[in-house]
């Protein structure tokens, strides 16, 4: 069971469907494993869907019905069916459909002996949206954030001076949170991140890691 979690304003915007693509990925993934989120986003969608039923309707012009109606031919939106009760272990749903394989199908780009990182593609410019791989007590250098990070936990677990996280455990890391992710020494650990900035790595014997690790949105 998950211990970390998005907070209330995150998982309300996750309901209002206001978060970027590539976050609200990464939040749904979280749900697959967390049944007190799910039960809050529900909570929360069903209430506004109760406050959107209590407003008046508006009378639309036929330019923008015309809109409406053309937009019923695009190309549906990153999306999956919700899983009512997932199965124990198994990868979530949205990040089988977009690595179209198993892990050790995708193409891993390697940072450093312990890190390995393999891009996806949500279709949102502006977030990267990627698996990171740190071999059992393998460490990721002290790092900052030049941006936001999403971080969900999808297979062994890691560390850092804040604390232990395990499978479905989801944290976020604002642009002025530094730390050390150290695998756990038992197993693999698999991670999916979200960020709209790259890292930026702070000792001087790892700062020639930073141009290889550029925002790579897809």
């Amino acid at each position: 069971m998950a211990k970390y979690h998005p907070d209330l304003d995150l998982i309300t915007e996750y309901a209002a469907g206001s978060l970027p693509l590539a976050q609200a990925a990464c939040l749904s993934a979280h749900l697959n494993y967390c049944e007190q989120c799910r039960r809050t986003a529900g909570q929360l969608e069903d209430l506004g869907a109760t406050l959107f039923d209590s407003l008046q309707g508006e009378t639309v012009g036929d330019v923008q019905l015309n809109a409406v109606l053309a937009r019923l031919d695009d190309v549906p939106p990153l999306s999956y069916a919700k899983v009512e009760q997932p199965l124990a272990g198994q990868t979530p749903a949205l990040l089988q459909r977009l690595m179209k394989g198993e892990f050790a199908d995708l193409v891993w780009k390697k940072i450093t002996s312990t890190l390995s990182i393999s891009y996806l593609s949500t279709g949102d410019p502006g977030y990267e949206f990627a698996l990171y791989h740190i071999k059992a007590g393998g460490k990721i250098p002290e790092h900052t954030h030049k941006g936001s990070e999403m971080t969900l936990i999808l297979e062994g677990g890691f560390s850092d001076a804040d604390g232990t996280y395990h499978q479905g455990d989801f944290l976020y890391r604002e642009p002025s949170d530094v730390h050390a992710p150290t695998a756990l020494q038992s197993e693999d650990c698999i991670c999916l991140a979200v960020l709209d900035a790259p890292l930026k790595f702070t000792g001087w014997k790892h700062r020639w890691m930073n141009p290889f690790l550029s925002l790579n949105a897809g």
